[in-house]
């Protein structure tokens, strides 16, 4: 299974974020993931919060960044094995100053805090974690969390209000397929294998979506096609069947077991950007029951996730149907983010649908 290797931008994640609807944000993953430089990204320097460090073999502090005044939270421990986790917490310093600090930010006028970050110091800090979760309940905060399995670090993860990016593995466990067994019978020919701007039409599609999927999935009618994606050892499902639900239906078969979500990706839309795709997954990982989709203004568009939960409608789907019919029977079930641009949602059909997207400026290309 291919892991995630294309990493959420800052500008990603805030779209995301504000198309999720959620309040809260936070960071997480294994050390070297980029909390830092993302953290950094989302929130400059000089925004009000706490900042955490260590000093190797002497002690964790945390520091008020409005104030400058600074605790110590953690001491080394010579006598705890390993090499991690070898500083044991200061409750006094959490329970006092700690909480203090807290107190003066909810009384900021600044509408986000940002802490950097929690981690198993504060795992039983008890009158600490309630100070924290009553700034959460009166702020929007930035938090940067360790990557334990604690109960607290759990907790600030699993709330409702917030919205979680684990840099480890963004994504979730979410499928791709791409849908390329039209027949062009409108433009005249197998039009994914004509060369747009240097390269086959669908392998716009095809470096689109590396990167963003535990699994991924070519489904086409065209042995050419075929024939390119096993070049590049990307998985690819040659039928013979003729209609849209077909080609749904196969690609599920196939990939549906394995994966908690799925993108089905046209393969005529050359301008769609892989950081829509990205804020799309995000979005569907932090609401993983509902259906998503981008968007431009007003108009709807592809590619569109569907969770696990609606796989056996997409796959009993009526003769020549696609997933539009489940968007229609379930409209509360859906949810947006925005595109970057229109030409992000074209599709090329015909001829001339072709010459408008070869006109298109190239600041909107981005691959």
């Amino acid at each position: 299974i291919m892991m995630p290797v294309f990493r959420p931008t800052a500008d990603c994640i805030w779209k995301s974020f504000r198309s999720s609807q959620k309040k809260h944000l936070v960071l997480t993953g294994s050390r070297g993931s980029g909390k830092t430089t993302l953290f950094h990204a989302l929130f400059p320097a000089g925004t009000e919060g706490l900042t955490t460090w260590a000093i190797p073999g002497k002690g964790v502090y945390l520091k008020n960044n409005r104030t400058s005044e600074t605790i110590q939270i953690g001491r080394f421990d010579p006598n705890l094995s390993g090499t991690e986790n070898r500083m044991q917490p200061v409750l006094e310093s959490f329970c006092e100053k700690g909480t203090s600090f807290f107190n003066f930010f909810l009384n900021s006028s600044e509408a986000w805090i940002t802490i950097d970050e929690i981690g198993y110091l504060e795992n039983h800090a008890y009158s600490y974690q309630n100070a924290v979760k009553k700034l959460l309940a009166h702020k929007h905060v930035l938090m940067v969390i360790r990557k334990q399995d604690l109960d607290f670090l759990n907790e600030l993860q699993n709330r409702s209000d917030v919205f979680a990016v684990d840099l480890d593995q963004p994504y979730g466990n979410a499928g791709c397929i791409i849908m390329a067994s039209g027949q062009g019978t409108r433009f005249g020919g197998n039009k994914l294998l004509e060369a747009f701007h240097g390269k086959p039409l669908i392998q716009w599609a095809l470096d689109a979506t590396a990167g963003l999927f535990s699994r991924r999935l070519v489904v086409t009618v065209h042995k050419e096609i075929e024939q390119l994606c096993q070049k590049q050892a990307i998985p690819v499902l040659l039928h013979h069947l003729p209609f849209r639900n077909d080609v749904i239906r196969l690609g599920l078969e196939e990939i549906g077991n394995d994966v908690d979500r799925c993108a089905f990706l046209p393969s005529d839309q050359p301008l769609l950007k892989p950081e829509s795709i990205c804020s799309l997954l995000l979005c569907a990982k932090n609401h993983p029951d509902f259906i998503w989709r981008p968007c431009y203004e007003a108009l709807p568009g592809s590619p569109v996730i569907f969770p696990a939960s609606f796989f056996e409608d997409l796959k009993t789907l009526p003769s020549k149907k696609g997933g539009n019919l489940i968007i229609q029977e379930h409209p509360d079930a859906v949810k947006t983010v925005p595109a970057s641009s229109l030409y992000e949602l074209k599709d090329i059909d015909t001829q001339e649908d072709w010459q408008r997207m070869t006109q298109v400026p190239h600041c909107f290309f981005s691959l």
